[in-house]
């Protein structure tokens, strides 16, 4: 009884420390990057009711005829400001892990890196997060598939959607085509996916993003 006791005392005290560690303060400025990185692009993706759009600019503090208006602007501008907040966050604590920051927060500046043009710098540090499981790995199978596309090669685990122009064979105009960035290794990608916590196939993945799935060469998208 007595064991049973302090084994119940010991498990609470590393339950209040491990409470102790999470760094509100920077919690809750991760939040709000969240919201902002997260806010931004449901609103420029649009496709939301009117209720949800006005939420949105609420919550970010911004007009309807200002976000009209400068819709471009804004959204460029939001991701600059997110980036500077996050490279002086990683700066002090390094990458704001989940025991820092707990969950969702601990997400944020990896969306702020993937949008970035900094993901190269920062994907060793990504990386090193994961390992430790303070990131999921998912996440980092979207880094790294996004920074091979960004250098030209094919990616891995086929999480990186391509938008591009391509020439009507017919009437010569440029047309707006989307597509599945190149994989690697097609053949196996929906193994490789499972391996990361990827469990949705490369055909219904595509099919969410309203991307009818094909296989391309490199050589095809250049």
């Amino acid at each position: 009884m007595i064991r049973s006791l302090l084994l119940f005392f010991a498990f609470a005290l590393s339950s209040v420390s491990y409470c102790q560690e999470i760094n509100l303060d920077l919690k809750n400025e991760l939040k709000l990057i969240l919201l902002k990185d997260q806010g931004f692009r449901e609103l420029f993706i649009g496709g939301i009711s009117d209720e949800r759009k006005q939420e949105l600019l609420k919550e970010l503090s911004i007009s309807e005829k200002d976000f009209s208006e400068n819709e471009m602007k804004l959204f460029n501008r939001n991701d600059s400001l997110n980036l500077v907040e996050v490279e002086k966050i990683i700066k002090e604590y390094g990458y704001p892990e989940k025991s820092l920051v707990g969950e969702p927060e601990n997400e944020a500046a990896w969306f702020v890196i993937q949008h970035s043009d900094k993901i190269e710098e920062y994907f060793p540090l990504i990386e090193k997060a994961s390992e430790k499981v303070e990131l999921k790995r998912s996440k980092v199978a979207m880094m790294e598939d996004r920074m091979l596309m960004h250098k030209g090669e094919p990616q891995i685990y086929g999480t990186q959607g391509k938008d591009l122009h391509i020439v009507n064979d017919q009437n010569k105009q440029k047309e707006f085509f989307q597509l599945i960035w190149p994989i690697k290794n097609p053949e196996n990608v929906n193994e490789l996916r499972k391996t990361v916590g990827l469990n949705s196939t490369i055909e219904d993945y595509a099919q969410q993003l309203g991307i009818e799935y094909k296989v391309y060469t490199i050589e095809e998208v250049n």
